[in-house]
């Protein structure tokens, strides 16, 4: 009997609209023939099944249900594809957890930790996991520019603390700018991470649990054709994203074996793609996405074609992990 598979999308943040497309995405390369798929669209307004004629059936919040023509829809694994809250930051996952319904991110906790980029790095920090130096504002702290700039120099980033897909960062070269940039990040958290910009190469790696065990994909190097990886360089071609990276074998060994390490320290499960840039040879990590985007666009799908692993079999192997 094949199993109702949910792909939920969309979600509360500025990433809505990448989610749609990763679960999309998702939705299209599942083997229909061993699973029955559907798409869960979830935003403040609604939550809905989306059926193959783009009829929208509410979602029954009690019980995580759709009923279609007097018939109830119950689904034995959701497929996480939002980016933001409430999906990467585990808020949803909590719920299915109480409701007993497996999915296929890491449990919500990790989820949490690993969304929150101040509490990520001091996580790991303790593992020998090498950061850029960094201050984090709450709203309505006092602000000591001169502080900031002698914490971290500049140029530095000022990123909201928790979002993704790079809304709300500026990268910072004057004293004077932190004001428009701190108001940036601001619309997006109302926590800020100020991180220390550090010059070298920067390379994206993919750790996922394939077939039960854990897997480094081939590693990305991210050349931006602007002035660092935003959301014009990721989604709408401003970058040139080489995979395999053109790095040295220390540098990829050393790279796989962090990367891998913070996957295990953190007792993660499922697709995950750490962001790191070399200082010399030694890779510093800036951040962790637990909900890689898996658009046409995205760096993980692609990792997962030079790997060999159509995403076909990527996806079902994210869902057999429950």
């Amino acid at each position: 009997m094949k199993k109702n598979i949910a792909i939920i999308m969309g979600g509360y943040s500025s990433e809505a609209a990448i989610s749609i497309q990763s679960g999309n995405m998702v939705f299209r390369h599942l083997n229909k023939d061993k699973f029955d798929v559907f798409r869960i669209l979830i935003s403040r307004e609604k939550w809905v099944y989306i059926d193959e004629n783009e009829q929208e059936h509410p979602i029954n919040m009690a019980d995580f249900t759709a009923t279609v023509n007097g018939y109830k829809i119950r689904f034995d694994v959701v497929f996480n594809a939002i980016h933001g809250h409430p999906g990467e930051d585990g808020t949803i996952l909590a719920y299915f957890d109480l409701l007993g319904i497996e999915h296929s991110s890491a449990p919500f906790y990790q989820m949490a930790v690993a969304f929150n980029k101040r509490d990520c790095l001091s996580l790991l920090k303790p593992y020998g996991i090498k950061t850029a130096k960094s201050i984090y504002l709450n709203k309505g702290d006092q602000i000591s520019f001169a502080a900031i700039v002698k914490t971290v120099g500049l140029p530095c980033f000022v990123k909201p603390n928790r979002a993704g897909s790079s809304f709300g960062i500026t990268k910072v070269y004057k004293e004077d700018e932190l004001t428009p940039a701190l108001e940036k990040a601001f619309l997006e958290d109302s926590e800020i991470l100020i991180e220390q910009f550090l010059d070298g190469i920067e390379v994206s790696v993919s750790v996922i649990t394939w077939k039960g065990s854990i897997k480094v994909l081939p590693i990305t190097e991210i050349e931006s054709d602007n002035d660092f990886f935003d959301y014009e360089a990721k989604y709408l071609g401003e970058s040139n994203e080489i995979t395999p990276a053109r790095i040295s074998d220390v540098q990829k060994n050393k790279v796989t074996e962090m990367a891998s390490k913070i996957y295990k320290s953190m007792g993660l499960k499922g697709l995950s793609r750490a962001d790191f840039i070399f200082v010399g040879d030694e890779p510093n990590f800036i951040e962790l996405n637990m909900v890689p985007g898996l658009s046409e666009e995205s760096i993980l799908p692609k990792q997962a074609r030079e790997a060999g692993i159509s995403l076909s079999d990527l996806f079902e192997s994210t869902i057999d992990l429950n």
